[in-house]
C-alpha cells in the first residue's frame, strides 16, 4: 500500500511538472539593456538615462507623449513574423510594457540626453522656454528572428503656442543576428534613428524662430503668410525617403 501511495505521488509530482510553463523573459528598449527572467514591473521602473544628470536651465523643452502602433504588435508578447502573411505569438518572450509605451520611453530618454533638455509630458513648465511637442506614430514595427528589426513612423514636432510643425517620416530596417536578445538590439537601434532623425528636426525647428523673432509686426506678418521651408532631415543609416514640410512661421 506504501509503495502504491509512493508511485501515485511520484506519478502526480511529473504531472505537475510536466504541466508547468518555463518561465517568462521580459524585454525592454531603454538604455538599460535587454533583462532576462526579470519581473515586468523592475523592468518598467529601471531609470532610462541613469547616471546623466538633468540639465539646470535647458534652452528648451520637449514634451513626448503617448506613442501609436499598430494593433497587431499592441501587445506584451513578442509578434514575430515567420513570412510576409503569418505571425508567431511569443507567449514566453515579453515586453516588459506595451510596445508603445516602450517606445515612448526610450524616445524621450535619448531626446533629452540628445537636445539637453527636460521632457515635461504631463507637467507643469516655466514660461518662456520655448516647447516642442513630439507625436509619434508607428505605421510598421515588425520582428524578424534572425534577419531584421523594422521601424517605420511619422512623426512630428511642434512649437508650442504657434503654428510652426514640422512632419516627417523615419524608416529604419536593422539587419539583427539570431536570438530575441538580437531582435531587441535592432528595435533600441531603430529607435535610436528614429530618435536622431527627430532631434535634427527640434534643431531645425528652434534655429528658424530667432530669425522670426527680430523681425518687426509688419515682417513678422508677412513671414507668417509666407511659411518657411523647412526640410525634414536626411536619413540617418538605413533605406527610406523622408517627406519634405512646410512650417508655417511662429506668429
Amino acid at each position: 500500500m506504501a509503495a502504491l501511495r509512493l508511485a501515485a505521488c511520484a506519478a502526480g509530482v511529473a504531472a505537475l511538472a510536466a504541466c508547468s510553463s518555463p518561465p517568462s523573459r521580459f524585454y525592454t528598449l531603454g538604455a538599460g539593456g535587454a533583462p532576462t527572467g526579470a519581473s515586468a514591473s523592475a523592468a518598467a521602473s529601471a531609470p532610462q538615462a541613469a547616471g546623466v544628470p538633468a540639465p539646470a536651465n535647458p534652452a528648451l523643452l520637449i514634451e513626448v507623449p503617448p506613442v501609436d502602433v499598430p494593433s497587431q504588435v499592441a501587445r506584451n508578447q513578442l509578434v514575430v513574423r515567420t513570412n510576409a502573411s503569418q505571425v508567431d505569438l511569443l507567449e514566453q518572450e515579453r515586453w516588459a510594457s506595451l510596445p508603445g509605451d516602450e517606445i515612448r520611453r526610450a524616445l524621450s530618454g535619448d531626446l533629452t540626453r540628445r537636445l539637453g533638455t527636460i521632457d515635461v509630458s504631463g507637467s507643469p513648465y516655466p514660461g518662456g522656454v520655448p516647447v516642442y511637442r513630439i507625436s509619434v506614430n508607428v505605421q510598421r514595427f515588425e520582428s524578424w528572428l534572425g534577419s531584421q528589426a523594422v521601424l517605420e513612423a511619422v512623426w512630428s514636432v511642434r512649437a508650442v503656442g504657434t503654428n510652426a510643425v514640422l512632419t516627417c517620416r523615419t524608416l529604419a530596417a536593422e539587419p539583427v543576428g539570431p536570438g530575441i536578445d538580437a531582435l531587441v538590439d535592432g528595435h533600441r537601434r531603430a529607435v535610436d534613428q528614429m530618435s536622431a532623425d527627430i532631434a535634427a528636426g527640434v534643431r531645425s525647428l528652434a534655429a528658424a524662430r530667432p530669425a522670426r523673432a527680430t523681425l518687426g509686426k509688419a515682417a513678422s506678418e508677412a513671414a507668417a503668410a509666407q511659411p518657411a521651408a523647412v526640410p525634414c532631415p536626411a536619413a540617418t543609416s538605413s533605406p527610406g525617403p523622408t517627406a519634405g514640410a512646410t512650417v508655417p512661421a511662429a506668429g
